[in-house]
């Protein structure tokens, strides 16, 4: 039998705060989350800002994009060009890296991400 998971919603800051298809890195119960704002899709990510290559909190100051058939949204660290999933986390560049991903829900102005 599988547990289901309870999402708790912590309010991370104002859509103002993050750039148009970019990013921008807030504190959220303690942890570095990196939130992008994918307008060209209409689409809010969230993932851990800590880049797991070489351990530096990056991601929220990198490119995204999308990329495949399917057009993938991706962001590319700024420092080392390892591109992840904004979706599953999986990193794209063929290396073992995953980062956590975290579900996101914008109200009026305001952006919670999941925990």
């Amino acid at each position: 039998m599988l547990l289901e998971q309870t999402i708790t919603w912590h309010l991370a800051c104002s859509t103002d705060d993050i750039p148009a298809n970019g990013g921008a890195c807030a504190l959220v119960e303690g942890e570095q989350i990196a939130i992008f704002n994918f307008e060209r899709r209409g689409e809010w990510y969230a993932t851990q800002n800590l880049c797991p290559h070489r351990q530096q909190m990056a991601l929220s100051r990198g490119m995204i994009g999308s990329t495949g058939a399917e057009a993938e949204p991706k962001v590319a660290c700024p420092f080392h060009k390892k591109t992840f999933s904004l979706k599953s986390g999986e990193c794209m560049s063929g290396d073992d890296y995953v980062i956590k991903t975290y579900p996101v829900k914008v109200e009026g102005k305001e952006i919670f991400v999941g925990l």
